[in-house]
């Protein structure tokens, strides 16, 4: 039988996606009204109308499905002769109209890790603080230790570590210290691993020092974890282009949904709360990636249009419309292929 909770949790599951596409598009809204662009809607939602208004020129509307939303401004895919179109504002003011849905997604992302760091009362430090009983690690590995690198990898915040370890490809890892001030490198750190659902997980054999929580490290340890968020976003994609991610690791709508709907139930095993802690948790997670990969310069996205208003800033003449239009319109097509195929492989997933 389903709980009351279990449906308010998917209520506010549904209503946080729709603010992470509302923020979004108000990043093109609120930056096009004040470049002096013209708006024709404002749409949240995809397909039929349910709710619609219009004030001064804007339609502002409210759609059956809560899959996503657009910002239709003026002259944006085609020529126009309103001195107000978006193809006769100055490049500059494009640039930051096509950016602004991006960046929106990134500074939701830190408020929202904010929302979910709050609780905590000590945050990760780097420094190690002590080994557990014969650490194969203290071997090599001190207690004092602060550590800068794992495989390479930047170290920063606890998703930095856990991102590590959860790539690495052995238990052997190469670890960048500072130690007494001076920066030490080691190649090979052997560390004991633990069997987790036919996996090898590594099992760390030291702990490091707590950072006591208050406002200001609150907002350092907030600003981190975003970064180290984007930093794992760019890591992904470029494992999924040299291929140490298989595509089986790649998840669209139904593949987030079944995400969700997991956390919710594991934090539901213990309270509400916990349970609305992971949602916000995902949702932090994928309004940083929606922020992330529209700025991927590909056809369809924000980051392509950008490129083609980098190359217009440099020519110092736009691409003639048609041409980036058939580019962007193969773009999406492939885009939607994509979708349709990850959305299959998440029901295959879903049911094995």
């Amino acid at each position: 039988m389903i709980s009351i909770e279990s449906v308010l949790l998917v209520i506010i599951g549904v209503l946080l996606f729709e603010l992470i596409v509302f923020v979004h598009e108000f990043g093109h809204f609120i930056t096009a009204k004040k470049s002096g662009v013209k708006v024709n809607e404002f749409a949240l939602g995809m397909g039929p109308k349910i709710i619609k208004f219009q004030k001064g020129e804007t339609l502002y509307s409210l759609r059956l499905f809560p899959i996503g939303g657009f910002c239709a401004m003026e002259g944006e895919d085609s020529d126009s002769t309103d001195e107000r179109a978006f193809g006769n504002k100055a490049v500059w003011k494009r640039m930051i109209i096509v950016v602004a849905g991006a960046v929106m997604n990134l500074l939701l992302g830190f408020v929202l890790m904010m929302i979910t760091l709050a609780p905590t009362e000590r945050f990760v430090s780097n420094k190690i603080a002590l080994f557990m009983k014969n650490a194969p690690s203290s071997k090599v590995l001190q207690v004092g230790d602060e550590i800068q690198a794992i495989n390479g990898y930047h170290f920063s915040t606890s998703m930095d570590f856990s991102f590590a370890l959860a790539t690495a490809k052995s238990n052997e890892l190469s670890f960048d210290v500072k130690r007494d001030g001076q920066y030490l490198h080691f190649d090979s750190v052997k560390f004991g691993t633990v069997e987790k659902d036919g996996k090898e997980i590594i099992q760390l054999d030291f702990q490091v020092e707590g950072i006591n929580n208050n406002f200001g490290v609150l907002i350092s340890q907030s600003f981190l974890s975003t970064v180290s968020t984007v930093r794992m976003v760019w890591a992904s994609l470029g494992g999924l282009v040299t291929g140490q991610f298989g595509f089986n690791e790649v998840a669209g709508p139904i593949g987030m949904t079944s995400a969700i709907s997991q956390v919710a139930s594991e934090g539901l095993k213990s309270s509400f709360w916990d349970a609305l802690h992971n949602i916000v948790y995902v949702m932090t997670i994928i309004t940083v990636n929606l922020g992330v990969v529209n700025l991927l310069p590909l056809p369809a996205l924000d980051g392509g249009r950008l490129v083609f208003l980098i190359i217009e800033a440099i020519r110092r003449k736009p691409v003639k419309p048609e041409h980036e239009g058939m580019i962007h319109a193969v773009g999406m097509v492939a885009l939607l292929i994509f979708m349709v195929v990850i959305s299959i492989n998440d029901v295959i997933r879903l049911f094995s």
